[in-house]
C-alpha cells in the first residue's frame, strides 16, 4: 500500500463527516407528514424551489464524470475529450421543452417515473416495463463511474491499493451513502449538493488561476500536450481532432445530449421541483455549469504539462488514468488544499450516486414491483420497497466495475448512454406525438438494444487486451449489415449509441406503418385510446392518481 497522506485524509474525512451528518438530518428538512410515501421519499414531496432545484439538478448532472473522467480522457486522448462541452451546451435547449412537458404531465397524472408516463400514454405494460428495466440497467454503469471517481481519491490518499482490505475504505463510504439515502431519500443529496457545489467552485477557480501561473501559462500547457501526442503512434489523439474521430466527436456530443434527460435521475430531479417557473429559471441558468466543465477538462492538459504520473493499479500493473486529476492536486498544491479538492471530488461522486440509486428504486417500485408483484401496494409499502431497492442498485453498479473494463472510465457513462437512448422514441418523441404504435416502439427497442449491445461487445480494449466492451467508439469498417459492409476499410469512428438509435427509429417507423395499415385494412380505428392532451400552460396542475 502506498504512503497514507495524513493531512489530506484528515481534511477529506472532516468534509465527509459533515455531509454524512447532513445526509441523516435531511430526513427532517422540509419534511412532509411522513417519508413512508414515494412522493416524499423519492421526489422530496415535489416541493423544491429554484435554489434547491438548481443545486439538485447540478449535483445530478455534474458528477465524478466531470471531475475525473473528462480530464482523464483529455490526458489520454486529447481533443476528443472536449466533446463534453458542445454536448452540455446543446443539451439544455434540446431538453428544455420536453422536460417542462414531462413535468406537466407527471404533475397532472401523479407520475413518478418516465415509465409511468409511457404506461399512461400507450396503455402498454410491456412497453412501460421495458422502459423501466432500461432505465435501471443504464443507471448502473453511471453509478459505477461515481464509485470509480471516489476510489481514485482514496487510492491517491494511500487508502485503496487493492485486495479485499484495500477496498475497505470504499466499502465504508459506500455503506454510509446507502444508509443515509435509505433514511432520507432525495432530501439527502439535495441538501448535500449545496456543500458539493461550493467546494467545486472553490477548487476550480483556484486551480485554473494557480496551475497556469505555476506551469508557465496556457500556451506552455497546450504546447506540452501537443508534444506528448505527437510522440504517440495513435492517429486518433492530439490537441485537435483527426480525420478518423471528427464523426465520433459530433455523434458523441449529439448522442450524449439526447441521452441526458432520458436518464431516470435527470427526470427525478425535474419532477421534484414545485412549478414550471422553477424549471424555466433553472434551465436558463444551468448552462453556466458548462463553463466549469470546460475549465475542469483543461486539467487533463495541465497534468501533461506538470509531468503528472498516474498511480499504478497493483492488481493489473497498469497506470490508472482515473487518478490523474487527484495526483495532479497532490503534486502541485499544499496538503490542506489538496484535501479540500479530494473532498470536492468525493462528494461530487456521492451526491449523484444517491440520486441515481433513488431514481432506479422509483422505477423498480412503480413499474415492476407494483405492476407485477403487488398491484394493491400501499404508499408505505412502495416507500419501503424503494428504500430496499436503493441499496441493491448500488451493488449492481459494483458488478459493472468488475465485469466491464473499458479503456477510459468515461466509457462507463457512454455505454449507459447507448442503453438509455433506446427509450427516446417511447419517452421523448411520445411527449409530442402519438403516431407511433406500441408494437413499433417495442420492436424498435428490441432491435436497437440488441444491435447496440452487440456492437459494444465487439469493441476491444487495446490497453488491456480484452476483446469486449472496451469502449463506445465504433470504426465504420465494423458496420456489418447481414454480410454487407458499406464502409469496408474505413477507420472513421462513430458513437455506437447513434447507430443503435437509428436502427431503433427505422424499425419503429416501419412496424408502426405496418400496424396502422393492418388496422385500417381490417376497418379498425387506429386512434390510441390512451392518448391525452398535455397542458402547456404555466399554471401548476394538481396531481391525480396514477393509472395503475
Amino acid at each position: 500500500m502506498s504512503q497514507v497522506q495524513w493531512t489530506e485524509l484528515v481534511v477529506f474525512t472532516a468534509f465527509f463527516l459533515l455531509v454524512t451528518v447532513l445526509g441523516f438530518l435531511a430526513a427532517r428538512w422540509r419534511a412532509g407528514d411522513t417519508l413512508d410515501h414515494l412522493d416524499e421519499w423519492g421526489l422530496g414531496g415535489r416541493r423544491f424551489g429554484s435554489w434547491i432545484t438548481w443545486f439538485l439538478i447540478g449535483g445530478d448532472l455534474y458528477t465524478a464524470y466531470t471531475f475525473v473522467a473528462v480530464p482523464a480522457l483529455l490526458f489520454g486522448a486529447g481533443a476528443m475529450g472536449f466533446f463534453a462541452l458542445p454536448y452540455s451546451v446543446i443539451a439544455y435547449p434540446l431538453v428544455f421543452l420536453p422536460l417542462l412537458r414531462l413535468w406537466s404531465v407527471s404533475r397532472a397524472r401523479g407520475y413518478v417515473t418516465p415509465a409511468d408516463f409511457v404506461r399512461g400514454r400507450y396503455g402498454s405494460t410491456t412497453l412501460a416495463t421495458l422502459v423501466a428495466i432500461t432505465g435501471i440497467v443504464a443507471t448502473m454503469p453511471y453509478i459505477a463511474l461515481q464509485l470509480v471517481g471516489l476510489e481514485s481519491v482514496l487510492r491517491t490518499m494511500g487508502l485503496n491499493a487493492g485486495g479485499l482490505l484495500g477496498h475497505l475504505p470504499l466499502l465504508i463510504a459506500f455503506v454510509i451513502l446507502a444508509l443515509y439515502t435509505y433514511q432520507s431519500g432525495l432530501r439527502a443529496p439535495a441538501l448535500i449538493a449545496f456543500v458539493k457545489d461550493f467546494l467545486i467552485y472553490v477548487v476550480i477557480f483556484v486551480a485554473v488561476l494557480y496551475l497556469p501561473a505555476k506551469l508557465g501559462g496556457w500556451d506552455t500547457i497546450f504546447s506540452a500536450a501537443e508534444a506528448k501526442f505527437a510522440q504517440t503512434p495513435s492517429p486518433n489523439d492530439g490537441i485537435v481532432l483527426g480525420a478518423n474521430n471528427q464523426l465520433q466527436y459530433a455523434t458523441l456530443a449529439l448522442g450524449s445530449a439526447l441521452a441526458l434527460f432520458l436518464y431516470p435521475h435527470a427526470a427525478t430531479g425535474v419532477l421534484a421541483s414545485r412549478s414550471r417557473d422553477v424549471l424555466k429559471r433553472n434551465m436558463s441558468a444551468l448552462p453556466a455549469y458548462s463553463v466549469l466543465l470546460g475549465l475542469l477538462a483543461l486539467l487533463g492538459f495541465a497534468a501533461v504539462a506538470a509531468g503528472t504520473q498516474a498511480l499504478t493499479n497493483e492488481a493489473t500493473g497498469r497506470a490508472d488514468s482515473n487518478t490523474i486529476v487527484p495526483k495532479l492536486f497532490l503534486d502541485q498544491f499544499p496538503s490542506w488544499f489538496t484535501g479540500v479538492a479530494f473532498a470536492a471530488i468525493g462528494i461530487g461522486a456521492l451526491v449523484p450516486a444517491a440520486i441515481m440509486s433513488i431514481a432506479a428504486a422509483n422505477l423498480w417500485t412503480r413499474n415492476i414491483y407494483r405492476e407485477f408483484f403487488n398491484r394493491a401496494a400501499t404508499p408505505a409499502q412502495e416507500a419501503r420497497q424503494a428504500r430496499i431497492t436503493s441499496l441493491v442498485v448500488k451493488f449492481g453498479a459494483v458488478a459493472f466495475i468488475l465485469f466491464i473494463d473499458p479503456q477510459f472510465s468515461i466509457d462507463l457513462q457512454l455505454i449507459g448512454g447507448v442503453i438509455i437512448l433506446q427509450t427516446l422514441p417511447a419517452v421523448a418523441i411520445s411527449l409530442y406525438t402519438r403516431w407511433f404504435h406500441r408494437f413499433g416502439l417495442i420492436a424498435g427497442w428490441c432491435v436497437g438494444m440488441f444491435w447496440g449491445l452487440l456492437l459494444l461487445y465487439g469493441i476491444p480494449n487495446p490497453a488491456t487486451g480484452k476483446a469486449h466492451f472496451g469502449g463506445s467508439a465504433l470504426p465504420l469498417d465494423k458496420l456489418n449489415l447481414f454480410g454487407w459492409q458499406p464502409f469496408a476499410g474505413s477507420q472513421v469512428q462513430i458513437y455506437v449509441g447513434i447507430v443503435a438509435l437509428a436502427a431503433n427509429l427505422l424499425v419503429a417507423v416501419v412496424v408502426t406503418m405496418l400496424a396502422r395499415w393492418l388496422r385500417a385494412f381490417n376497418g379498425i380505428d387506429s386512434t390510441n385510446p390512451a392518448d391525452y392532451h398535455v397542458d402547456d400552460g404555466d399554471k401548476d396542475l394538481r396531481p391525480i392518481a396514477a393509472p395503475h
